[in-house]
């Protein structure tokens, strides 16, 4: 089964505003989770308790977090892995 990722545009400008090498790395893991999202390095999170379930990616030293609907998965945010959890 094929997915369609998308980004939230906060996603995008963030991956506009790094250096050339980081995007490509990035872009690269996005676009694996074309095949099958729950592949790699994917954990669901806890405590989202009354909110869809969302999942985490791990590339290099970012984390995307997503969530899935039926063939769709959508980025919601791409942050570095110092930042942490607090913004859930």
């Amino acid at each position: 089964m094929s997915y369609k990722v998308s980004v939230h545009p906060h996603v995008r400008k963030f991956l506009n505003s790094l250096d050339p090498e980081t995007r490509t790395r990035l872009v690269e893991g996005l676009r694996k989770m074309e095949n099958n999202p729950l592949d790699n390095d994917v954990k669901k999170l806890k405590g989202t308790k009354g909110r869809q379930d969302l999942y985490r990616l791990r590339i290099g030293d970012h984390i995307a977090i997503f969530a899935i609907e039926t063939d769709n998965v959508y980025v919601l945010e791409l942050i570095k892995r110092q930042r942490g959890y607090k913004w859930l």
